[in-house]
């Protein structure tokens, strides 16, 4: 199958429709970054956001979780052999989280994935795989979110930050399903 188009500029909110290669693109990054860091397994290298989700648009933007016991020593550890394969590391400045993007070219305009490092034993990583997984076998959230998102763009074709603060109250009535479990 023929690579997904993957790309948006900095501060750029577009969604597309859900694309099939988008799982095979996973697994080929997946792959990638095993090979570049050997020791960091491969179910710690986990596909979110999303791409992720089935049958859903989606902004053109591949996220990978990747599961670390150390963050900041793990973050150094590793940033040159992620920096190998085209990932670098942002300033954005999250609790307990690390973020890398790979860039379409050296202009460093278009981000077309992005790697999210953070401790596999925390809250957050277990919230991101519960929303994914959770989000892929119930078709109704599946469609409410859907239509969160398409509210926002269907107003406004940039705005990043107003984008995640618009998603984020739904995102959190997920999560709060797998605290009652």
């Amino acid at each position: 199958m023929k690579h997904p188009p993957l790309g948006l500029a900095r501060n750029e909110v577009r969604l597309v429709p859900h694309h099939p290669g988008w799982v095979e693109e996973f697994q080929r990054m997946r792959q990638k970054i095993h090979n570049a860091i050997p020791q960091l397994q491969e179910q710690l290298i986990q596909h979110i956001g999303s791409t992720a989700i089935q049958d859903i648009q989606a902004k053109p933007v591949l996220d990978i979780a990747i599961g670390v016991t150390q963050l900041e020593t793990e973050a150094s550890e590793y940033e040159d052999s992620l920096r190998s394969i085209g990932f670098y590391r942002l300033k954005v400045e999250r609790p307990d989280e690390i973020v890398f993007a790979r860039f379409r070219d050296s202009s460093f305009e278009i981000k077309t994935h992005f790697i999210h490092m953070l401790p596999y034993d925390s809250e957050h990583w277990k919230d991101m795989l519960f929303f994914r997984d959770y989000m892929n076998t119930h078709a109704a959230a599946r469609q409410e979110y859907e239509a969160v998102k398409k509210s926002f763009t269907g107003q406004n074709a940039e705005g990043i930050q107003e984008y995640t603060a618009h998603k984020e109250a739904y995102i959190q009535h997920i999560f709060q399903l797998r605290n009652a479990e």
